[in-house]
């Protein structure tokens, strides 16, 4: 076997079962999970029509590179979005079946093994795909964590130069999970120049770009990238885009997680190399979904539609919350990341009581992150997915809000 499968931590949904074993829930109130970030409204009937009105195309087999047609679609929505030159769907767009397994597959694409010590930086709290890529891959994982202070950013000016010189690939998620934090143009020009100094690739994790609550959609690594003068073959930079390369996904943005459809983009230099191990590991997306795929990339009022039901959400049950516990609204994605110290329980005891007494689930902090330098960031924390209908989700709060209340009174 695999020697480095021993490395990996349970997944933060197995901590959260073992935790609740032989916690029986409060048979007054139906379950209602703020665990998981599955997107739970309604996926737009022209997708359902666009999918179903494909079945031709099982028969036959689709290629790694995806078809003409999914790849200029995607093209064309990074060009409208972020306003970037024209992309090049043949080389600088590749579709994949999900963001997470192609997440996983550019640290065995990137990371050269060989090389003693090698590291990948990871955000802290973070998805734990990353960590689990890292290992698999042959290297290690280097947290640096989120600060408050910075609007849950991280500080990786306090990393040190010698840890820099050892790192291959470093993980990057705007809108973050589970805190919600964009990184700004300042931001990417730093890791820029880490980049540029160090040779790192960058992995831009941007699955959650198109919810959020201001009038100002979140800057976008390949959009920060041309407005720092990267999105041309120029200077120092022998191919556009160098050592970048973005993660997106309809998941959240159409309500089609179980669609699994993706898409990578950016340095055409890397694409190159990943769609050649992609070829070997399998990675080709169903001529079905590619339709379907076609369809909701080009088509933005759903979009719109989904945007305003989180802001909804967001308005009616952060305000509430804020009354029991330390939350705000985020800069986007669809979780609150709260504090609970208010309540005089740890981030674990909290999920636990506020399931046996309310039947209401939420994820310990402390399981999205890691102790690193001293700290856990997420602990006394609670990531709550606000994914349900508006109902639900009010629901869902009022039970917290009464939960809280108890713990005062007792």
């Amino acid at each position: 076997m695999n020697p480095h499968l021993d490395r990996l931590h349970p997944y933060p949904f197995e901590k959260l079962r073992q935790l609740f074993a032989g916690v029986t829930p409060s048979p007054e109130h139906a379950h209602i999970s703020l665990g998981i970030g599955e997107p739970k409204h309604p996926t737009p009937a022209f997708i359902q029509k666009a999918l179903t009105h494909s079945l031709a195309g099982l028969a036959v087999y689709p290629t790694t590179h995806g078809g003409e047609a999914l790849r200029g679609a995607i093209a064309g929505w990074l060009e409208r979005r972020y306003g970037v030159p024209p992309l090049d769907p043949a080389t600088m767009v590749l579709p994949v079946n999900g963001s997470r397994e192609a997440l996983f597959a550019i640290a065995h694409c990137t990371i050269d093994a060989s090389k003693a010590g090698a590291l990948v930086v990871c955000p802290n709290p973070f998805y734990q795909i990353y960590e689990g890529a890292a290992y698999l891959s042959g290297a290690e994982p280097y947290f640096v964590n989120s600060e408050p202070a910075r609007n849950f950013g991280c500080d990786y000016g306090s990393v040190p130069d010698e840890v820099w010189q050892r790192v291959q690939l470093l993980f990057v998620c705007s809108p973050g999970n589970p805190t919600g934090a964009v990184l700004t143009l300042d931001d990417w020009r730093e890791l820029f120049a880490l980049s540029d100094r160090h040779g790192f690739v960058i992995a831009a994790d941007e699955c959650y770009s198109e919810i959020y609550f201001g009038a100002t959609p979140p800057l976008g690594a390949l959009e920060a990238a041309h407005q720092l003068g990267r999105s041309s073959a120029s200077g120092d930079n022998k191919q556009p885009y160098k050592n970048l390369i973005v993660f997106s996904s309809l998941s959240k943005r159409s309500n089609v997680p179980g669609m699994r459809s993706g898409f990578v983009a950016g340095d055409p230099a890397l694409l190159k190399t990943y769609l050649l191990y992609r070829t070997y590991s399998g990675g080709a997306m169903s001529p079905i979904v590619q339709a379907a795929s076609v369809a909701a990339w080009g088509d933005e009022a759903h979009v719109q539609e989904n945007r305003n039901l989180y802001k909804e959400k967001f308005s009616l049950i952060t305000p509430l919350l804020k009354q029991v516990m330390d939350v705000e609204l985020p800069d986007a994605g669809f979780y609150l990341w709260a504090d609970v110290r208010r309540t005089g329980l740890s981030d674990t005891e909290f999920a636990k009581g506020l399931y046996a007494a309310y039947n209401v689930t939420v994820l310990p902090g402390s399981y999205l992150a890691r102790d690193a330098h001293g700290t856990n960031p997420g602990r006394n924390r609670i990531r709550m997915a606000l994914v349900a209908g508006v109902d639900e989700g009010l629901e869902a709060a009022n039970r917290i809000v009464q939960f809280c209340k108890d713990l005062e009174s007792a």
